[in-house]
């Protein structure tokens, strides 16, 4: 009897090896530049760039990931002189976070070893076949973002 789940099999380790080969691009490259962040530290440190109203419990939900352990990033971000924290005007309890100078000349580092990563993941890819992948992938993301969310 033939495997009915055959092709989530090949789509599962699929996207892991794209996965994992990715990351492991990236990593390469942030070594070569010597920043020595983790994935974990650097997407904090992204999402603090982005949004200058970041807080400790935003970039939390943004990765979701447990407040304890972003809270360990984010001290260790501080320790290396990458971000600071402002009173929040709009918050008494909480503080926003912002990239030093430090920080940001990290993240355009950062920024440059993605845009080499992902040129190279996707240098034999038509435009037509980039924007089907990346609409293909918002599609998963958000069925598997439904899903978690009870189908709401």
């Amino acid at each position: 009897m033939p495997n009915s789940n055959k092709g989530d099999t090949n789509l599962s380790d699929t996207l892991h090896r794209l996965v994992h080969v990715y990351k492991s691009r990236l990593r390469a490259e942030v070594t070569q530049r010597e920043l020595g962040l983790p994935i974990t530290h650097m997407r904090a440190l992204k999402g603090i760039c982005r949004n200058p109203h970041s807080t400790a419990q935003s970039i939390a939900q943004r990765m979701d990931r447990d407040k304890a352990q972003i809270t360990r990033v984010l001290k260790e971000l501080l320790s290396d002189g990458l971000i600071e924290k402002r009173p929040n005007p709009d918050d008494g309890r909480s503080q926003l976070l912002f990239p030093t100078e430090k920080g940001s000349e990290v993240m355009s580092h950062l920024m440059q070893a993605e845009r080499e990563t992902a040129a190279a993941m996707t240098r034999s890819l038509s435009a037509q076949e980039l924007t089907l992948f990346a609409e293909l992938s918002a599609r998963m993301v958000e069925n598997l973002s439904r899903e978690s969310d009870g189908g709401n």
